[in-house]
């Protein structure tokens, strides 16, 4: 099966870059890369023009405030993948990460994922290659043992298990975990993603569409969510945190589509 890894970016190259080495190093190697720019700069052409190693392709359009929906419904419609798994721009996946979802992909279900908070030195280090993501994976107790006493990290998010291994299916695979969608880290078949209309970008300028929004509509749609924690593990680079309130016209309209089940948006990937 195919995978189209669609990664929502703003600017940050570098972070980017973090993530394509790890792409290289998946241990599931039937994938694109779609880079989903929020924006139209030339360092980003330019840097995307120069991966080697990788199907790339790169959709991008105008900075006029954020439009992540929008920027993603593009990347939707450029992936050729049946498969679809999405991260944030700032979301490094571990070299199992793909291969994670896939073997926990399952008609009507979609797949939410969670990440471990790396802080300040250890994002610094990741972003300078004096870390590479893919040997701090395996020696997530040692060189992160600082993490394990910050409640913020959420370390155990960063363990991984085997999803065809004694543990999983034993101790895990029928637990009922926590399985709220979040946008940074989450993946569904291409179909369905088309039978909702894609992302809705009613809500204009907000990041509001990719997580509480698409998981009522998904539900609505007839689908179910499905953890793979600790199966499609992720880290995620400090950074200042982003004031991107909810404003009380999009809180509205949100309510008014979840009480007319209008899971199907008016504003999506047929208005490209």
């Amino acid at each position: 099966m195919k995978v189209s890894v669609i990664v929502a970016v703003y600017k940050d190259i570098e972070s980017l870059d973090l993530i394509v080495q790890a792409l290289k190093k998946q241990t599931y190697k039937n994938i694109e890369l779609i880079v989903a720019e929020d924006n139209n700069l030339q360092d980003m052409k330019d840097y995307i023009s120069s991966i080697d190693g990788l199907e790339v392709k790169h959709t991008y359009q105008e900075d006029n405030g954020v439009q992540k929906a929008r920027s993603l419904n593009n990347a939707i419609l450029a992936s050729s993948g049946e498969y679809l798994v999405f991260v944030d721009g700032d979301i490094i996946p571990y070299t199992t990460f793909i291969d994670g979802h896939v073997s926990l992909s399952e008609r009507g279900k979609v797949l939410s994922g969670r990440r471990l908070n790396l802080n300040a030195k250890l994002s610094k280090d990741m972003r300078s290659g004096k870390i590479k993501s893919w040997n701090l994976e395996k020696n997530i107790f040692v060189s992160a043992f600082s993490l394990i006493f910050d409640r913020n990290a959420r370390f155990e998010q960063g363990i991984y298990i085997n999803p065809r291994g004694y543990i999983y299916n034993k101790f895990i695979k029928n637990r009922n975990r926590n399985v709220s969608l979040i946008g940074c880290n989450f993946s569904c078949f291409k179909d369905d993603m088309l039978a909702i209309n894609g992302f809705d970008e009613g809500y204009g300028e907000t990041s509001f569409a990719d997580d509480m929004d698409l998981e009522w509509r998904f539900k609505a749609y007839g689908l179910s969510i499905k953890s793979c924690k600790n199966v499609a593990n992720t880290f995620h680079l400090d950074h200042k945190k982003q004031n991107n309130p909810v404003a009380k016209e999009q809180r509205a309209l949100f309510e008014a589509n979840k009480k007319e089940n209008k899971y199907i948006c008016k504003i999506g990937l047929n208005t490209h």
